[in-house]
């Protein structure tokens, strides 16, 4: 099973969005093994942005992630990347399809709601940024038989 990175950003959290961003996730059937409500230090945020150094935008990633408490998830499931990308929806929300997070709940990409690892690479990195080990919990949800082949 693979696992990845979701951040509940300020913007959701404020919102009341969270059981909604939440629910979402495990009716595709992705199952969770770490999550918590934080709040983003400068120094955490600078680490899982470090991609994004010297770009313009960089700066106002930085300021929003830490504006406020996240919740930070770690998912799993057979392509679990590339399922919650789906269901997240495109950056922008007002390009997002309609049925994905972004698309029915989001309208201007400086404030998109939640934060998806967009690769193998990233999702362990990042996910080992926000969470020990002894954080995450290995367990098999019953009904993932009638999920996953």
């Amino acid at each position: 099973m693979e696992r990845t990175l979701i951040i509940v950003k300020p913007d959701a959290v404020q919102r009341g969005l969270t059981g909604e961003i939440i629910r979402r996730f495990e009716a595709r059937g992705l199952r969770i093994a770490g999550m918590k409500f934080i709040q983003i230090s400068r120094e955490l945020a600078e680490k899982h942005y470090a991609e994004h150094v010297g770009k313009k935008f960089y700066e106002s990633l930085v300021s929003y992630i830490i504006s406020g408490p996240v919740v930070v998830i770690a998912l799993e499931g057979k392509n679990a990347i590339e399922a919650a990308r789906g269901t997240i929806g495109k950056t922008n929300p007002v390009e997002a399809a309609p049925g994905t997070i972004r698309g029915d709940l989001g309208m201007e990409i400086g404030r998109n709601l939640v934060h998806g690892s967009d690769g193998q690479a990233a999702a362990a990195r990042e996910v080992a940024l926000f969470f020990s080990n002894a954080e995450l919990v290995n367990w098999t949800r019953d009904t993932e038989r009638w999920i996953f082949e």
